[in-house]
């Protein structure tokens, strides 16, 4: 789910808001109460959940990387970049 960054044209207020793909998007300012509250152009931000490739190939990797005896593959690490692969 997308992070949008919100910015008021007339106040200035600025706050970053969880939203779905097809929700309305915001337009009166939450401090203020006018109607000139508007998205900002900013790098795009998500949110990660779930058990997706992110969790399940890398999570665990740090933990078994603790200490470095050799320069080879981490036992257990099925070849992922942690293991000095990538």
């Amino acid at each position: 789910m997308p992070i949008y960054e919100y910015r008021c044209g007339t106040c200035g207020f600025q706050k970053e808001f969880l939203q779905k793909l097809n929700d309305t998007p915001l337009t009166i300012c939450p401090e203020c109460g006018k109607e000139s509250f508007g998205k900002m152009l900013t790098a795009a931000g998500f949110q990660l959940k779930g058990s997706g490739w992110y969790a399940t190939d890398f999570k665990g990797c740090a933990a078994q990387a603790e200490p470095k005896q050799e320069s080879g593959p981490v036992p257990n690490c099925n070849g992922c970049a942690c293991a000095g692969n990538g």
